[in-house]
């Protein structure tokens, strides 16, 4: 703190592409280097998977209790956020970014648990895997076939201080596994069928790699931002538009846009727009529908409207000159015959319309297996 002021604490980000790689035990080994340097670092939650050589590493450290909750008939413990203010050290070790608090916690998620930290002026050591990011999930279920349920929006990690791939070459995460080091036989043999099958490991692996090339990119870009633009450049600022409605689809067009906008550092925004007032054009199931897709996208830091317009291409188009868009992606619905006919209809009006913007139609190539 300084004259009166608390500053935000710092968040360095421990990035792997699966369980086993070492994040755990590389946070848990830089809290022991901090400790020997004389930083106040307690572990504010830690999950050790029955790993004894990541249980051996937490020992030395002091950990805060956890927070007994009842749900359901059952106990369960979350991580005492309350309780590490309270103590308030300089650093605090909390593991599984992305988890879903159980029902009954102040908080719905450990990342938001994370940002009251920081905010008391905490620094925080966390972990995660990448396909736990919310935007990648589509593309993770459609080249694994498996559904990760526990996200994190974007954004919580681009704001992240430091973030730090932890990484191991495929072959020798199996040969983990083999040994036991990871999971039990049972637990091993489940997930050779899901995560851990050689070439998804490679895809995840990579998909990691781009993602800490992007943080870094995306920090120097910030330190870059107060300094006087080059003369005599003319650059065209892009901006994204995403045209949702009812369909399953918009959710994951939602997701492609919001990583394309990451990437091009670009505003996005998302609509939808309606033939009559108050929704009148949809039934109670189509408005939940969209209005869930709208705090969803809201909830990735997009800015969502609903416009009201009879000729839904010319109201998109009108909208995206106004707001200076580049951009404008549209889901392809093909939930039948007849609605993929419109789609493409209303797909080549916007193109016809749009001529100065670039149109791009995503597609929804989702194939369902399983869900962790």
């Amino acid at each position: 703190m300084t004259n009166g002021t608390r500053h935000r604490g710092h968040l360095k980000v421990f990035l792997g592409y699966a369980a086993g790689v070492g994040k755990t035990y590389q946070m848990l080994n830089e809290a022991h280097a901090l400790k020997q340097q004389g930083v106040d670092v307690v572990i504010g939650y830690f999950e050790p998977h029955g790993r004894n050589e990541t249980i051996a590493l937490s020992e030395g450290l002091e950990s805060i209790p956890r927070k007994v909750i009842e749900y359901r008939g059952s106990t369960f413990e979350e991580m005492d956020t309350d309780a590490i203010v309270r103590r308030h050290p300089q650093v605090a070790v909390v593991d599984e970014f992305p988890h879903t608090n159980v029902p009954g916690s102040e908080r719905l998620k450990r990342w938001e648990d994370v940002d009251v930290l920081l905010d008391a002026g905490i620094d925080v050591l966390t972990t995660m895997n990448v396909q736990h990011l919310e935007s990648l999930n589509d593309q993770i279920w459609q080249s694994t076939g498996v559904r990760v349920r526990e996200t994190i929006p974007d954004w919580v990690l681009t704001q992240a201080d430091e973030v730090v791939m932890i990484d191991l070459t495929p072959q020798a995460l199996l040969n983990r596994l083999a040994r036991g080091v990871i999971y039990g036989p049972e637990r091993a043999q489940a997930a050779l069928q899901n995560f851990f099958q050689e070439s998804t490991l490679v895809a995840l692996r990579e998909l990691a790699m781009r993602q800490a090339a992007h943080a870094v990119e995306s920090r120097l870009s910030l330190d870059r931002a107060d300094e006087p633009a080059p003369l005599n450049r003319e650059e065209k600022a892009e901006r994204l538009l995403l045209i949702i409605g009812p369909d399953p689809s918009s959710a994951g067009l939602i997701r492609r846009g919001r990583r394309v906008a990451d990437y091009l550092r670009a505003d996005c925004l998302a609509v939808y727009v309606s033939s009559a007032p108050n929704f009148g054009n949809l039934t109670g199931d189509e408005r939940e529908h969209v209005e869930r897709h709208l705090n969803f996208a809201r909830g990735l830091q997009i800015e969502a409207r609903v416009l009201e317009g009879r000729d839904v291409a010319d109201t998109v188009v009108t909208f995206a000159r106004l707001h200076a868009v580049t951009q404008i992606f549209i889901a392809r619905d093909k939930s039948n015959a007849l609605k993929s006919w419109f789609a493409s209809a209303l797909v080549q009006r916007i193109v016809n319309l749009a001529r100065d913007m670039q149109v791009t139609v995503v597609a929804d190539r989702s194939t369902p297996r399983a869900a962790v």
